[in-house]
């Protein structure tokens, strides 16, 4: 082969001839370099040596980007890895995907929390309950964005932490936000915090977020616990004597899905979210039973009681969701509600989480045993006996639920027509005697 060279002239200069599909140039200077050229007018530095006996060649790159001296500097490189007894094709490949490695891992360094979050709420909003799912999306709303109702969205607890890259959600900072956040909103950071806890232990179990967050949950420190404090003992119940002002203030609410709702929740005694997730399809109304999506055991069945039965049959199916129109995005309307009818009644404080607090006090009038009370709430057993040996057929728990129902509206003074759905009134606003 003959040799020239390399000269910046000679490069440039250099074309394949017509007939020939590719053409060399080999530098006199430095042993193996070349330069290649095809019938497309493609030059590039070539090196080729002899490895094990056979040719080897690599591709160094075109004149465009490499100038003659970076091009012989790499020729002898290459030739010297030879001479180490390493294949240059290898060594290329190995730093190609140490490169690609390399890029791959900044790039999961540089991943924020929001985007690991939003990755989380995808992947495990199937196992969720629309309340759970609804809880992640406003502690994490970002903010600033116009709501359905034209106002701004308020920025959610977590907003301030899922702005962040991933990395840096170490103790410290969520310590800091933690303290920030009992200031002005204790009780949603308290259940911000929760769901934070779950996420990042999501993470740590996820390839593409390995190595980036400690190996120790950095959301489960003591001093984090301690700025956010411990939660109040709620004592919100209906006592008896109320029961009639209260029935005669939610029965006025305009809104007639609402007024529903918040009776159901308090003659079911099941947490409002899961009432609020109701489905049609939920209700039996050849064996009298409705089923409640528990987030303890999955589901459970109770009585669907004749009160109740009357006040469902009575709402217009809108759609699969018994309160249909309750739901998200003005989730926040039975709350406002029913907040307002209890101000009319003169029942501060009293929450929709209160009256399921009130349907468990207001057993203990009826002495009802205290297994049935809990098997109709949603409560784990609290005794042996009640885990392994104690089965209560639908039938049983109905003889006991109709019973409180019936005494419940006996002291608020409401009676109902049974043979008419939707034929229900207010017959005394003083309590039956």
């Amino acid at each position: 082969m003959a040799k020239v060279a390399f000269t910046a002239g000679r490069v440039a200069g250099f074309k394949c001839p017509a007939d020939k599909a590719q053409a060399f140039l080999w530098d006199a200077t430095i042993p193996g370099l070349g330069l290649r050229t095809t019938a497309a007018g493609k030059p590039a530095y070539v090196f080729q040596s002899r490895y094990q006996g056979q040719t080897v060649r690599v591709t160094i790159g075109g004149p465009i980007a490499w100038t003659i001296p970076q091009a012989q500097e790499r020729a002898r490189e290459l030739q010297r890895q030879i001479d180490e007894g390493r294949d240059p094709r290898e060594v290329k490949a190995e730093a190609t995907a140490a490169d690609v490695a390399k890029r791959a891992d900044e790039q999961r360094r540089h991943v924020t929390a929001r985007e690991a979050w939003d990755a989380y709420i995808a992947e495990r909003t199937p196992q969720w309950g629309e309340r759970h799912h609804l809880d992640h999306t406003i502690k994490g709303e970002p903010g600033g964005t116009l709501g359905k109702r034209g106002k701004p969205l308020q920025a959610g607890p977590l907003a301030p932490l899922l702005a962040l890259p991933l990395r840096e959600l170490d103790a410290a900072t969520i310590e800091t936000w933690a303290a920030k956040e009992a200031k002005t909103r204790p009780t949603v950071a308290r259940l911000a915090w929760r769901l934070l806890k779950a996420f990042l232990g999501w993470c740590a179990e996820q390839p593409a977020y390995v190595g980036i967050l400690p190996a120790v949950n950095p959301a489960k420190s003591k001093k984090t616990r301690e700025k956010l404090g411990r939660p109040g003992v709620k004592s919100d119940a209906l006592q008896r004597e109320q029961l009639p002002a209260w029935f005669t203030a939610v029965r006025a609410i305009h809104n007639p899905v609402v007024a529903a709702y918040c009776q159901t929740v308090l003659l079911t005694g099941a947490r409002p979210g899961e009432v609020l997730e109701m489905k049609w399809a939920d209700l039996n109304t050849q064996w009298k039973g409705l089923t409640i999506r528990d987030k303890v055991e999955g589901e459970r069945v109770i009585p669907l009681t004749p009160y109740v039965a009357q006040l469902l049959a009575a709402l217009p199916r809108r759609n699969l969701n018994v309160f249909s129109g309750v739901r998200v995005p003005i989730v926040a309307a039975p709350n406002e509600l029913h907040a307002t009818a209890c101000k009319v009644a003169e029942l501060k404080g009293l929450t929709l989480h209160g009256l399921r607090r009130s349907f468990k006090s207001l057993t203990e009038w009826l002495e009802t045993p205290a297994g049935v009370v809990a098997q109709l709430m949603g409560h784990k057993p609290s005794a042996t006996a009640e885990r392994h040996y104690t089965v209560r057929s639908l039938d049983l728990l109905r003889v006991h639920h109709e019973r409180i129902e019936a005494w419940i509206l006996e002291q608020a003074g409401v009676t109902f027509d049974a043979a008419a759905p939707a034929g229900l009134r207010v017959v005394s606003a003083a309590r039956r005697s």
